[in-house]
Protein backbone atom coordinates (compact mmCIF):
# COMPACT_ATOMS: atom_id res chain seq x y z
CA UNK A 1 0.00 0.00 0.00
CA UNK A 2 1.06 3.67 -0.38
CA UNK A 3 0.97 5.45 2.72
CA UNK A 4 3.51 8.00 1.92
CA UNK A 5 5.45 9.61 -0.93
CA UNK A 6 9.07 11.31 -1.58
CA UNK A 7 8.61 13.78 -3.78
CA UNK A 8 11.81 15.82 -4.54
CA UNK A 9 12.05 18.74 -7.95
CA UNK A 10 11.60 16.98 -11.04
CA UNK A 11 12.50 17.66 -14.67
CA UNK A 12 8.65 17.37 -15.57
CA UNK A 13 9.13 18.93 -19.00
CA UNK A 14 11.53 16.31 -19.78
CA UNK A 15 9.77 13.46 -18.42
CA UNK A 16 6.90 14.37 -20.20
CA UNK A 17 7.37 16.19 -23.58
CA UNK A 18 4.15 18.56 -23.82
CA UNK A 19 4.06 19.32 -20.61
CA UNK A 20 1.53 22.70 -19.19
CA UNK A 21 2.85 23.44 -15.78
CA UNK A 22 -0.11 25.65 -14.53
CA UNK A 23 0.96 24.96 -10.93
CA UNK A 24 4.11 24.78 -8.81
CA UNK A 25 4.62 21.29 -8.51
CA UNK A 26 3.91 19.81 -5.11
CA UNK A 27 7.44 18.61 -3.56
CA UNK A 28 7.86 17.00 -0.21
CA UNK A 29 10.29 14.35 1.60
CA UNK A 30 7.42 12.89 3.23
CA UNK A 31 3.67 13.35 1.85
CA UNK A 32 0.92 11.77 3.44
CA UNK A 33 -2.65 10.99 2.06
CA UNK A 34 -5.56 13.62 2.68
CA UNK A 35 -3.08 16.51 1.81
CA UNK A 36 -2.65 18.02 -2.04
CA UNK A 37 -0.81 16.24 -4.66
CA UNK A 38 0.67 17.55 -8.24
CA UNK A 39 -1.01 15.17 -11.33
CA UNK A 40 -0.78 15.19 -14.79
CA UNK A 41 -3.89 14.78 -16.43
CA UNK A 42 -4.77 15.36 -20.41
CA UNK A 43 -6.39 18.21 -21.41
CA UNK A 44 -7.86 19.27 -24.90
CA UNK A 45 -5.72 16.71 -26.06
CA UNK A 46 -2.50 17.76 -24.21
CA UNK A 47 -0.78 16.83 -20.33
CA UNK A 48 -1.26 19.23 -18.12
CA UNK A 49 0.21 19.95 -14.58
CA UNK A 50 -1.99 20.71 -11.88
CA UNK A 51 -3.09 19.39 -8.19
CA UNK A 52 -5.37 17.55 -6.22
CA UNK A 53 -6.35 16.17 -2.72
CA UNK A 54 -4.85 12.80 -2.37
CA UNK A 55 -8.42 10.97 -1.28
CA UNK A 56 -10.68 10.02 -3.92
CA UNK A 57 -14.12 12.59 -3.48
CA UNK A 58 -16.58 11.73 -5.38
CA UNK A 59 -19.66 14.26 -5.62
CA UNK A 60 -21.76 11.55 -3.13
CA UNK A 61 -19.00 10.94 -0.80
CA UNK A 62 -20.64 11.79 2.64
CA UNK A 63 -17.61 11.25 4.98
CA UNK A 64 -14.01 12.78 3.40
CA UNK A 65 -12.39 10.23 6.06
CA UNK A 66 -13.85 7.35 4.08
CA UNK A 67 -11.97 9.21 0.92
CA UNK A 68 -9.73 6.46 -0.38
CA UNK A 69 -6.40 7.03 -1.62
CA UNK A 70 -5.46 4.14 -3.39
CA UNK A 71 -7.88 1.71 -5.61
CA UNK A 72 -6.79 -2.12 -6.12
CA UNK A 73 -5.74 -2.46 -10.20
CA UNK A 74 -8.03 -6.05 -9.94
CA UNK A 75 -11.25 -4.85 -8.77
CA UNK A 76 -11.05 -1.16 -10.66
CA UNK A 77 -13.21 -1.86 -13.49
CA UNK A 78 -16.11 -3.26 -11.38
CA UNK A 79 -15.81 -1.10 -8.27
CA UNK A 80 -18.59 2.31 -8.15
CA UNK A 81 -16.05 4.26 -6.40
CA UNK A 82 -13.57 3.99 -9.16
CA UNK A 83 -14.62 2.30 -12.27
CA UNK A 84 -16.43 5.47 -14.03
CA UNK A 85 -12.78 6.96 -13.22
CA UNK A 86 -11.25 4.47 -14.64
CA UNK A 87 -12.89 4.51 -18.02
CA UNK A 88 -12.44 8.62 -18.43
CA UNK A 89 -10.78 10.11 -15.81
CA UNK A 90 -6.93 9.15 -15.23
CA UNK A 91 -3.59 10.63 -14.33
CA UNK A 92 -0.50 10.18 -13.32
CA UNK A 93 1.64 11.21 -10.32
CA UNK A 94 5.11 12.21 -10.75
CA UNK A 95 7.41 10.80 -7.68
CA UNK A 96 11.11 9.98 -6.30
CA UNK A 97 10.24 7.27 -4.29
CA UNK A 98 7.34 5.50 -1.89
CA UNK A 99 7.91 4.38 1.38
CA UNK A 100 6.83 1.55 2.89
CA UNK A 101 7.14 -0.47 6.08
CA UNK A 102 9.07 -4.18 6.44
CA UNK A 103 7.83 -5.86 9.14
CA UNK A 104 10.24 -6.59 12.12
CA UNK A 105 9.89 -8.63 15.09
CA UNK A 106 9.81 -5.21 17.63
CA UNK A 107 9.01 -2.46 14.96
CA UNK A 108 8.58 -2.08 11.52
CA UNK A 109 11.25 -0.94 9.38
CA UNK A 110 10.66 1.72 6.74
CA UNK A 111 12.14 1.23 2.84
CA UNK A 112 11.92 3.70 0.69
CA UNK A 113 11.10 2.34 -3.50
CA UNK A 114 12.87 3.81 -5.90
CA UNK A 115 13.94 3.41 -8.92
CA UNK A 116 17.73 2.12 -8.81
CA UNK A 117 19.33 5.02 -10.73
CA UNK A 118 17.01 7.33 -8.48
CA UNK A 119 15.28 8.84 -11.63
CA UNK A 120 11.41 9.82 -11.48
CA UNK A 121 8.66 7.26 -11.18
CA UNK A 122 5.59 7.91 -12.86
CA UNK A 123 2.49 6.61 -10.79
CA UNK A 124 -0.94 5.37 -12.44
CA UNK A 125 -3.97 6.91 -10.43
CA UNK A 126 -7.21 8.58 -11.25
CA UNK A 127 -9.28 11.67 -10.43
CA UNK A 128 -12.63 13.03 -10.18
CA UNK A 129 -14.21 16.37 -9.92
CA UNK A 130 -16.58 18.00 -7.17
CA UNK A 131 -17.98 21.38 -8.36
CA UNK A 132 -19.46 23.10 -4.93
CA UNK A 133 -20.73 25.73 -7.39
CA UNK A 134 -21.03 26.96 -10.79
CA UNK A 135 -17.64 27.49 -11.39
CA UNK A 136 -16.03 26.10 -7.85
CA UNK A 137 -14.51 22.83 -7.93
CA UNK A 138 -12.27 20.78 -5.77
CA UNK A 139 -10.20 17.83 -7.82
CA UNK A 140 -8.78 14.30 -5.75
CA UNK A 141 -7.14 11.23 -6.99
CA UNK A 142 -6.30 8.23 -6.15
CA UNK A 143 -3.20 5.78 -6.79
CA UNK A 144 -3.63 2.22 -8.55
CA UNK A 145 -1.70 -0.37 -6.52
CA UNK A 146 -0.65 -3.73 -7.73
CA UNK A 147 1.55 -6.98 -6.05
CA UNK A 148 4.81 -6.08 -5.39
CA UNK A 149 7.24 -8.00 -7.21
CA UNK A 150 8.94 -11.05 -5.48
CA UNK A 151 12.19 -8.74 -5.32
CA UNK A 152 10.00 -6.27 -2.73
CA UNK A 153 7.38 -8.39 -1.39
CA UNK A 154 9.28 -9.45 1.59
CA UNK A 155 8.64 -5.65 2.04
CA UNK A 156 5.13 -4.82 1.39
CA UNK A 157 2.80 -6.71 -0.38
CA UNK A 158 1.31 -4.14 -2.79
CA UNK A 159 2.71 -0.84 -4.60
CA UNK A 160 1.33 2.06 -6.66
CA UNK A 161 1.58 0.60 -10.40
CA UNK A 162 4.53 2.72 -12.58
CA UNK A 163 3.95 3.61 -16.01
CA UNK A 164 6.67 3.93 -18.14
CA UNK A 165 7.37 7.17 -19.77
CA UNK A 166 7.18 6.11 -23.25
CA UNK A 167 3.72 5.12 -22.35
CA UNK A 168 2.24 8.61 -20.47
CA UNK A 169 0.17 9.47 -23.19
CA UNK A 170 -1.59 5.74 -23.77
CA UNK A 171 -2.52 5.57 -19.93
CA UNK A 172 -3.90 8.86 -20.01
CA UNK A 173 -5.46 9.03 -23.19
CA UNK A 174 -9.35 8.58 -22.64
CA UNK A 175 -9.82 6.30 -25.56
CA UNK A 176 -7.15 4.04 -24.58
CA UNK A 177 -9.22 0.33 -24.55
CA UNK A 178 -9.65 -1.24 -21.44
CA UNK A 179 -7.62 -4.49 -22.22
CA UNK A 180 -4.48 -1.92 -23.29
CA UNK A 181 -5.25 0.12 -19.80
CA UNK A 182 -5.19 -3.05 -17.70
CA UNK A 183 -2.06 -4.40 -19.51
CA UNK A 184 0.21 -1.50 -18.22
CA UNK A 185 -0.96 -2.21 -14.80
CA UNK A 186 1.64 -4.75 -13.61
CA UNK A 187 4.09 -5.29 -11.25
CA UNK A 188 7.26 -3.04 -11.76
CA UNK A 189 10.45 -5.28 -13.66
CA UNK A 190 12.55 -6.40 -10.65
CA UNK A 191 15.44 -4.86 -12.32
CA UNK A 192 13.32 -1.46 -12.28
CA UNK A 193 13.23 -0.54 -8.87
CA UNK A 194 15.39 -0.85 -5.72
CA UNK A 195 14.47 0.07 -2.48
CA UNK A 196 16.94 0.91 0.87
CA UNK A 197 16.09 1.20 4.77
CA UNK A 198 15.58 5.01 6.25
CA UNK A 199 15.65 6.34 9.36
CA UNK A 200 12.41 5.47 11.64
CA UNK A 201 11.95 9.30 11.55
CA UNK A 202 9.59 9.15 8.78
CA UNK A 203 6.74 7.65 11.02
CA UNK A 204 5.49 10.56 12.01
CA UNK A 205 3.92 12.70 9.15
CA UNK A 206 4.72 15.33 10.34
CA UNK A 207 8.64 15.42 10.26
CA UNK A 208 9.65 16.75 6.88
CA UNK A 209 14.04 16.39 7.48
CA UNK A 210 15.65 15.46 4.44
CA UNK A 211 17.54 12.78 6.41
CA UNK A 212 13.74 10.87 6.01
CA UNK A 213 14.67 9.67 2.64
CA UNK A 214 18.38 9.08 2.86
CA UNK A 215 20.19 6.06 2.51
CA UNK A 216 20.96 4.31 6.27
CA UNK A 217 21.64 1.12 4.81
CA UNK A 218 22.23 -0.68 1.08
CA UNK A 219 20.09 -0.56 -1.45
CA UNK A 220 17.75 -4.16 -2.09
CA UNK A 221 18.09 -3.99 -6.42
CA UNK A 222 18.40 -6.58 -8.85
CA UNK A 223 20.54 -6.22 -11.90
CA UNK A 224 19.22 -7.27 -15.64
CA UNK A 225 21.39 -10.14 -15.70
CA UNK A 226 20.35 -12.13 -12.44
Amino acid sequence: MAGRLYIPPLDLPRLVPELRVDEAPITGVNLAPRRPLSMIRLEAGRPRLGNAFWGLTPPWLEVLDHAPHCARAESIAARPMFREAFAARRCLVPVGGIYVWKPQPRAKQPFLVTRGDRGPLLLAGLWCRFHTDLTAFHDSLALITVPANDLLSPLTDRLPAVIPAARAETWLDPATPPAALHALLEPAPGELLGAFPVSRRVNDPGCQENACAHPTGPMLRRTAKE
